[in-house]
């Protein structure tokens, strides 16, 4: 028997509602990001190599919705300011940047660890305001620097999970909306608070969100191969149907590092159609040692096997 009309377009909007909100993980990826400037060590963009075969994301480090004028860091709730090397990555470098290398796309962070050395703590007023705030602040820096996507990394909360999954997801659909932006990620890493709050983004908001940055050096430095497998696959399950992007930090502080066999647990990811792109924290400290592992990782990505 005939579906009546009613149950026919409820059953169909709901298969369309489905497929915006669960996407399956892509196969292997060609992208490499890496996060330039928080350090301010002098780094700018041209002095990164880039392997034409890949896709390239510069990501600014960091927009921060805190002021500083006062001598003590405190929140302005969602009106963002830069906290990056703007001497060093101006807009007209973005700008060239980007003219010289069609592959390069350029994003910008939000929140970090600290602002100041003072924790910066997602702290919104409410969330209506927080988002208005936030894409008026955010539209203007967008545009001055030509820029393409953003990358959320919110390390500390004074705000519920519902609170941030709400103000990030609705900040992201509107930049989105806007044509601001055409690619948005999150930057999470193995904290209880952390992941309440990004897995309350990722359940109402994931099918706005493009790129998982999760920080994988934020494991022990102990951390083996198999381990580091272990911990993957956690992640993509936990963050169901994204792409998950493998890490690691340059200075080689922490997590598994490209001398203790990050590149093994690569290929491994890549023999199983896993590899969705690798991403670096950070340029400024690999600037120090000539970006060695950030070639190695486009080489990795561009070869077909």
């Amino acid at each position: 028997m005939p579906l009546p009309k009613l149950l026919l377009f409820s059953f169909f909007s709901f298969l369309s509602l489905a497929s915006t909100q669960v996407r399956a993980a892509t196969s292997n990826s060609n992208l490499f990001r890496e996060y330039i400037g928080a350090q301010f060590k002098g780094v700018t963009f041209s002095d990164v190599p880039i392997n034409q075969n890949v896709k390239f994301h510069f990501i600014l480090s960091f927009a921060i919705d805190y002021d500083t004028s006062s001598g003590t860091p405190s929140p302005t709730n969602g009106k963002f300011n830069i906290f990056w090397d703007t001497q060093n990555l101006s807009p007209s470098q973005v700008s060239s940047i980007k003219t010289n290398n069609p592959n390069v796309k350029v994003a910008l962070s939000l929140g970090g660890d600290t602002v100041s050395d003072t924790s910066a703590y997602f702290d919104p007023s409410s969330i209506d305001s927080w988002v208005s705030n936030a894409v008026s602040s955010l539209t203007t820096i967008i545009k001055d620097y030509n820029l393409d996507g953003i990358d959320i990394d919110y390390e500390h909360f004074k705000g519920d999970p519902n609170t941030f999954a709400e103000s990030i997801g609705r900040l992201i659909q509107t930049l989105k909306s806007n044509g601001l932006i055409s690619f948005a990620s999150i930057a999470p890493f193995d904290s209880d608070q952390v992941q309440t709050h990004y897995l309350a983004l990722w359940k109402s908001y994931g099918h706005v969100i493009d790129y998982v940055n999760f920080q994988f050096y934020a494991y022990d430095k102990s951390t083996t191969v198999s381990q580091f497998i272990d911990y993957f696959n956690k992640q993509t399950s936990n963050y169901n149907g994204g792409n998950v992007l493998v890490s690691f930090n340059s200075d080689g502080s922490r997590g598994l590092t490209p001398d203790s066999g990050f590149f093994t647990a690569c290929s491994m990811l890549k023999s199983q159609q896993k590899l969705y792109g690798i991403f670096v924290w950070s340029a400024d400290d690999s600037k120090a040692n000539g970006f060695t592992y950030e070639k190695q990782s486009q080489e990795l990505l561009a070869s077909p096997n």
